[in-house]
């Protein structure tokens, strides 16, 4: 199946707890079926010290379900099914 939503494209969460929010896509996961949103599903991540990084916790944007996306319309930025013919 065709992928309905790409890398760099602006999306809009339907479900979940950031449901309305959107932001622009960073990373799509095809066989997981999952992408990772700027801003969205933001997690807090425990970082242990290395030479360039000092140790500390780190707020990181973790994946979410292709399923509770939806593209949104460049004129309104509202949510939009798409379709392919």
């Amino acid at each position: 199946m065709a992928a309905k939503i790409k890398k760099g494209d602006k999306v809009i969460v339907l479900a979940g707890r950031d449901k309305g929010r959107g932001g622009e896509v960073l990373r799509v996961i095809p066989s997981e079926g999952r992408a990772v949103v700027d801003g969205v599903n933001m997690v807090k991540r425990h970082q242990r010290q290395t030479k360039d990084r000092e140790a500390g916790i780190v707020n990181k944007a973790a994946s979410i379900d292709l399923s509770n996306l939806a593209l949104a319309d460049p004129k309104d930025g509202k949510a939009t099914r798409v379709g392919f013919k």
